[in-house]
């Protein structure tokens, strides 16, 4: 049995992605099955209870913190994609997220929702405590059966990553194969996709009468949100948060 899981952000992204390459590039099944069935997350009762269910191998999404995951799972051949993406684009992508979020509060105004992320409160739901999440991470070490990935870097080179995908399931295609890969996994064809655009749910859970799930889809938005002031305020909590960790592109 194989798992493949997502975190802690760019889920949908790499379902989509890992969907196709299981799939050999074809795109029948995720124009035909919704996103949260072809990889379900293990942090909701019906997701836990379908797992079962699903053909092997199975994909398994979750946005939990890597440290509180089963002893069991650093001992098993299941495979991880960690995908980071610059904090600072998490807080607009969040912000945003919760305002149509059924299930999480009102965000507020959106200097309100940065300090309470700067603070390391639950904002945002489980994506929340950034710092947190890759403090337990880095604290992990490498692992063998993880792909950690970088958001920007992705996105700059996505044939490059998704051939990186490819190495690490053990699932290498073809040029054909690899070109419908990337044609069905971008923003506009996800966007399109009643499959993969959540826009299926009603809107008491996802309401995008308020804002599109799939926004923009790139790196660097944070830039036409923060304030002078707010990226100083950012930049001094991420200074002391990242002391002694790892450089990330975007330091």
């Amino acid at each position: 049995d194989e798992f493949v899981l997502f975190l802690p952000t760019g889920t949908n992204w790499m379902i989509e992605i890992v969907s196709l390459i299981l799939k050999d590039g074809d795109p029948s099944w995720i124009r035909s099955v919704p996103i949260w069935e072809r990889a379900p997350w293990c942090e909701t009762i019906v997701g836990a209870f379908s797992l079962p269910d699903q053909s092997r191998p199975r994909l398994m999404s979750s946005h939990l913190p890597i440290h509180i995951f089963t002893k069991a799972f650093f001992n098993s051949k299941a495979k991880m994609i960690y995908l980071v993406r610059n904090p600072r684009d998490v807080v607009v992508s969040l912000y945003h997220y919760s305002k149509i979020a059924g299930q999480l509060k009102d965000p507020g105004k959106p200097g309100q929702f940065l300090q309470e992320f700067l603070n390391g409160e639950d904002c945002g739901g489980l994506e929340g405590r950034w710092f947190e999440r890759i403090a337990a991470k880095i604290a992990t070490g490498p692992l063998t059966h993880m792909l950690l990935l970088i958001s920007r870097e992705t996105e700059a080179d996505l044939c490059g990553s998704v051939q990186r995908i490819c190495e690490f399931l053990g699932r290498p295609l073809g040029e054909e194969a690899l070109g419908s890969v990337l044609e069905h996994s971008s923003f506009q064809a996800m966007k399109a996709n009643t499959m993969s655009n959540y826009s299926l749910l009603p809107p008491s859970l996802l309401d995008q009468r308020r804002g599109a799930f799939l926004r923009k889809g790139v790196c660097g938005d944070w830039k036409n949100y923060f304030t002078v002031a707010q990226s100083e305020a950012f930049d001094r909590v991420y200074r002391e948060q990242m002391r002694g960790q790892p450089t990330f592109p975007w330091d």
